[in-house]
Order: structure tokens, then sequence, then C-alpha cells
């Protein structure tokens, strides 16, 4: 037995999970590609990741509910940010459709970058705590739906 072969039974036989990962049928060659390594996408996920944490603690805390909070460095770079936000989604939208995929990640950024400033303008026009809750938890919401839509795995398509 070569050296190579009894390396790689004694990995298999070591962990389960090189195991069941060599069980795996191969995947197609056209198989659809993730593009969370990716730079841009990668930052999307990270950009996305920290507004929601941003935003859950807002309510948790209901720091929104203070007088001024609209005007406060806190929330004015906090839009800032998401105003970028969506601008960087609708430019992922852009690589795809010129890269010429058709998949749901490309309509999903377009809608996501749409949608972020609606739902920033949702929170601060809402006229009480608990419609701003709600406003608040929609944008967590968006914020977290920008991630997983990302760095989930994509399927093929049927």
């Amino acid at each position: 037995m070569s050296c190579g072969l009894a390396l790689a039974a004694a990995l298999m036989l070591s962990d389960p999970s090189v195991a069941a990962a060599a069980a795996q049928p191969p995947v197609a060659a056209d198989a659809p590609v993730s593009v969370a390594h990716e730079p841009l996408f990668a930052d999307l996920v990270t950009r996305s990741g920290s507004l929601k944490a941003i935003v859950d603690g807002w309510i948790a805390s209901g720091e929104a509910d203070l007088a001024g909070f609209f005007a406060s460095p806190a929330f004015t770079g906090f839009k800032t940010q998401a105003t970028d936000l969506a601008a960087r989604d609708l430019q992922g939208h852009l690589v795809l459709k010129e890269r010429g995929t058709d998949n749901d990640l490309k309509c999903i950024l377009r809608g996501i970058s749409e949608d972020m400033p609606k739902k920033v303008a949702a929170v601060e026009a809402a006229p009480n705590a608990a419609e701003r809750k709600v406003a608040l938890e929609e944008l967590a919401y968006l914020l977290n739906d920008n991630v997983e839509v990302i760095t989930s795995p994509p399927k093929p398509a049927v």
C-alpha cells in the first residue's frame, strides 16, 4: 500500500466527517457556485451583520424611543451606512447580471437595495414606540436576510 493510500485510509478512519464528505456524489461541473467568498459579497455580509447588531441593540435598549434619537450621530451614521449598503447590494446585483447569472440572488439583492431606504424611513416615520419597534424588527429582518441569501449554498436550477 502506498503512503498516500495509507494516509487517506487513516484520515477517513479517524474523522467521520471526512468519510461522510468522501461519500458525497461529485459536484456537477455546471453546479451553481457560491459567491459568498468573493470580496464584494463577503463585505455585504459583514456590513449587514454589523448593522443588524446595531438595530438589535436599539430594539433591546429602546434607544430609538429617546427624544432626539433621529438627529443623533448614532442614527445619522447608521442611516449613511444603510444607504451605502443598499448601493453595494445594487452593485452586487449588477455584477451578477453582468455575469449573465439567472438566479434568485441577483433579484434578491436588487430588492434589498430598494427596500433598505424604505425600511430606514419607516423607522423614522413611526409615530409611536410600538410601531417603531415593528419597523426596527422589519429592518433587522431585512439585514439578516441580506446575510443569509449570500451565505446560503446555491441551489441548482430546476
